[in-house]
């Protein structure tokens, strides 16, 4: 699995869904776009029905609901996590990021372009605040 940079300020769901299924960020955006998907719309870092749709549309199940964040430990192996979890104006809003624990170790893949590396092992500095568990169909 590999980290997919946004290409959009707000496309940390689309880069999420991107390296779910393995595939690039312009070819997510492609196919979220023809299901009336858009970075700009800020139901897609506010809500999970967008990201839900498009993981379903690219061949990736997520779990029936989130689950609040309790431990790293307690995560499964693949999960979609909410980190920078705030309210703006009454409505949540969020970062979406994959946690992945495989033979290789822990680690989340962050999509954020400011990154000096979007292969995070800082666990301490993020601050989860739900997940929802993830597996490729």
């Amino acid at each position: 699995m590999k980290a997919v940079v946004q290409e959009e300020i707000s496309g940390c769901g689309i880069a999420t869904c991107a390296v779910l299924a393995g595939v690039s960020y312009a070819e997510v955006r492609s196919r979220a776009k023809a299901l009336g998907i858009h970075a700009q719309d800020q139901a897609l870092w506010s809500d999970t029905a967008y990201v839900r749709r498009l993981a379903t549309d690219l061949g990736v199940e997520l779990g029936a609901r989130e689950l609040p964040f309790e431990s790293w430990e307690g995560l499964p192996d693949l999960a979609v996590l909410a980190i920078k979890w705030r309210r703006e104006r009454g409505r949540p809003f969020w970062h979406w990021v994959v946690f992945r624990r495989d033979e290789g170790g822990e680690r989340v893949l962050d999509s954020k372009k400011s990154l000096k590396r979007n292969i995070r092992q800082d666990f301490g500095r993020m601050k989860p605040r739900w997940f929802i568990e993830a597996s490729v169909i």
